[in-house]
């Protein structure tokens, strides 16, 4: 069954929001077994609504509208549903009931204009709406079904929860779909494609689908799969799997909607260790991305954020001598402020960072871009030069997921050996 979903409202197309509810949709229904093939969004107009309609009944089986259902006069989903159907408006009783019930709550009457949220069209089922006056719609026609609610998002999200997905389950018969996505770090998706090849072709025998989904110095490896048993996909998916962490598993630091931050906790937190750092360009970043997992004071310590050369001494004790004569931006200074950071902090893992985020400071020799990191761990220390661009919130954001995984795989592979 090919599903399309369609987003009404200027709001979406002027940028004045962003479009969540296609995302949440999306994954909801994939969730179900229900594949999305089209997203689109058109604009608050009758002639652009009946356009995108017919353009979607040719291509889907099953069609799901948000937005444009309240009282106002420039909601006109609703009537413009009508005009494609060739039906009127009629009032519903259990609607109003609805109405009257969430106006009773605020204790205050139904007014005139929220009555007419009552009026729905003839041919439509009305799905439920516990939380909001405008109830959602069932239509049936030709083969296809079509499914309108409001865009406010709770109201979409409760209607698509407790009457769509089971309504759909009821009616049609969907596959199973599964997912499972790798998590890599520290190599480009060229190079990635380069190693898994011949495994990557092996997919087709199984019928997975792979998608190489690139984001700043991580790539994504989603596997995708589909069929009628649950455990065969999951035996499927879980051979391949193995196979691939063969392949590339220094880059491999997680799966699914795991984040770094994350991986490195729970593994600290085993381990009953503390971690400390030595921020200089990254100004506290990594802390920031530490701290927003709960529970992290079971492991981290804290970090010494320095920029200036005084600060460095002060709080990290970076010899004067090594600042004159190599820099802030090099392996001799965040070596000193990686070992500065297990001295002052007291942690028995410590990660430090010293770098050029831009868009000015580079020169020749360390253009913009140009990020030491330092990471100590079991009294083993490595230092690591990196060239990340031009562009100042990239460079901070991929200093510190780099940083992050530098530690977490020399935990790894000290357990390994």
């Amino acid at each position: 069954m090919v599903t399309e979903i369609i987003t009404i409202g200027d709001e979406i197309l002027i940028g004045q929001i962003v479009d969540t509810n296609s995302a949440w949709m999306a994954q909801e229904l994939n969730k179900a077994g229900i594949f999305v093939k089209q997203i689109s969004s058109v604009s608050d107009e009758k002639e652009h609504i009946l356009k995108a309609l017919d353009e979607a009944k040719n291509r889907a089986d099953i069609i799901l509208i948000t937005g444009g259902l309240g009282p106002t006069r420039d909601d006109i989903t609703k009537t413009t549903l009508c005009e494609y159907f060739g039906v009127k408006l009629v009032f519903n009783p259990e609607v109003y009931k609805n109405v009257e019930a969430i106006f009773a709550r605020f204790g205050k009457p139904v007014t005139p204009v929220n009555r007419l949220q009552a009026e729905i069209p003839s041919n439509c089922i009305p799905l439920p709406n516990k939380n909001g006056t405008a109830p959602g719609m069932w239509f049936e026609q030709d083969g296809k079904v079509y499914i309108s609610m409001p865009g406010v998002p709770y109201e979409m999200k409760g209607i698509m929860e407790q009457e769509v997905i089971p309504k759909l389950i009821q009616k049609f018969r969907f596959p199973h779909i599964l997912h499972r996505t790798i998590l890599t770090q520290g190599i480009g998706e060229s190079a990635l494609a380069e190693r898994i090849s011949d495994w990557e072709d092996s997919l087709a025998l199984h019928h997975i689908k792979l998608a190489y989904l690139p984001a700043p110095n991580m790539v994504r490896l989603r596997m995708t799969t589909s069929g009628p048993s649950r455990e065969a996909l999951q035996k499927n998916v879980s051979e391949k799997e193995s196979e691939l962490r063969k392949l590339i598993s220094p880059y491999i630091f997680g799966a699914d909607d795991e984040t770094i931050q994350e991986v490195l906790g729970d593994l600290l937190r085993k381990r009953k260790e503390k971690l400390g750092l030595a921020e200089s360009c990254t100004g506290g970043y990594i802390s920031h991305l530490i701290t927003s997992i709960p529970g992290c004071s079971d492991y981290y310590e804290g970090s010494v954020v320095t920029y200036s050369y005084e600060q460095k001494e002060r709080l990290l004790g970076v010899k004067k001598e090594t600042l004159e004569k190599h820099g802030a931006v090099s392996k001799e200074v965040v070596t000193e402020m990686v070992l500065g950071a297990l001295k002052t902090l007291q942690v028995q893992h410590a990660i430090a960072v010293s770098g050029i985020a831009g868009p000015s400071g580079g020169t020749t020799e360390k253009p913009v871009g140009t990020v030491w990191i330092a990471v100590s761990s079991g009294g083993k220390l490595k230092a690591e030069k990196f060239m990340f661009g031009h562009q100042r919130e990239r460079n901070i954001k991929v200093s510190a997921d780099t940083a992050l995984n530098m530690l977490l795989q020399m935990i790894l592979q000290a357990d390994n050996q």
